[in-house]
């Protein structure tokens, strides 16, 4: 049952948004989007929406998800780090595309653990230096400015994915890291929740 629910998203929710990458699209007809849910929302695993997770959290809608992936061009070999609410599952998604990931998120995450995947609990906004620089870094969620932490992570020439919030919009995003510098450019527009500690510090005007 759950891998015909899993062949109805890729062909009503993934396909219609542009993702054609069959890597993309094998891994999330592979890896069971449920086992990554807490049981009490597992039944809305394949709805065409976020997940809530609990205390204002929730897991990207699958579409989107598989946007940013895609957009990420991800080899088998490469690193990668995963942040935010939903990491064990995406982390799941890249190893079975071949990448050594670490997923990352504030709360324990759970989950089977796949071969060339690695949990760890902390603050998203710090990510994981120990295994760094990443390859790819894919963060769930929607940010409003990236920390200096993140980007020092992103490998020169490698290639980082997330939401972009501006001003109540929330936009897909993806770029590179080149001299040093992280660039992001918009692509599509969709709804994910902004991750708490990406939201821009307040300025103070005196």
């Amino acid at each position: 049952m759950s891998m015909a629910l899993r062949k109805a998203m890729i062909d009503s929710q993934l396909r219609p948004q542009g993702v054609s990458d069959r890597r993309v699209l094998d891994a999330f007809l592979s890896v069971p989007r449920e086992e990554y849910l807490p049981e009490n929302v597992r039944a809305l695993a394949y709805r065409d929406r976020s997940v809530p997770l609990g205390d204002g959290r929730s897991m990207p809608a699958a579409a989107a998800l598989a946007s940013l992936i895609q957009s990420l061009d991800a080899r088998p070999g490469m690193s990668a780090l995963a942040i935010g609410p939903g990491a064990a599952y995406a982390a799941a998604l890249l190893a079975h595309m071949g990448l050594k990931v670490v997923a990352l998120d504030e709360k324990k995450l759970s989950g089977p653990t796949p071969e060339g995947a690695t949990y760890r609990t902390g603050n998203p906004a710090e990510g994981h230096a120990d295994a760094g620089p990443y390859d790819r870094i894919l963060i769930l969620g929607a940010v409003e400015e990236l920390t200096d932490a993140i980007c020092g992570q992103l490998a020169d020439g490698g290639r980082l994915a997330t939401g972009r919030f501006d001003r109540g919009v929330t936009r897909l995003a993806a770029g590179g890291r080149v001299d040093g510098r992280v660039k992001l450019d918009d692509f599509a527009d969709a709804q994910l929740p902004l991750i708490e500690q990406f939201a821009r510090k307040p300025q103070f005007v005196f």
